[in-house]
């Protein structure tokens, strides 16, 4: 499970443990958590997921999706805002009446095909 590497420097001995890899798949050094539920960063987190609704939001926080537009506008850049909206504007599960109207229409135009 160890292997022990002997190295030479400034005439003293160091051994170091390195721990041999269980797998050869390629590990992320890049993800970070999901901020802490109810923060700022939590927030602006879940307003840029897209599967995360303004409805989840508000149960969780008490924030209206005008208050989390308030928010992302006093905490963003002002280039990073601009594309945080039209993406919200663009994306129709961001708001749950929204998503079931565009799917009772999509259901529709099945039916009729």
């Amino acid at each position: 499970m160890f292997k022990y590497k002997i190295h030479k420097l400034h005439l003293r001995y160091h051994i170091t443990y390195h721990i041999m890899k269980k797998s050869n798949l390629p590990q992320t050094k890049t993800y970070k958590p999901i901020p802490a539920s109810g923060s700022v960063d939590w927030v602006i987190w879940a307003a840029w997921a897209d599967r995360v609704t303004f409805e989840d939001i508000y149960k969780e926080t008490g924030l209206h999706e005008k208050d989390v537009i308030k928010l992302m506008r006093k905490n963003l850049k002002k280039t990073s805002f601009k594309l945080w909206r039209k993406r919200v504007h663009t994306k129709s599960i961001k708001n749950r009446k929204k998503f079931l109207h565009e799917r009772k229409k999509l259901n529709r135009f099945q039916k009729i095909i």
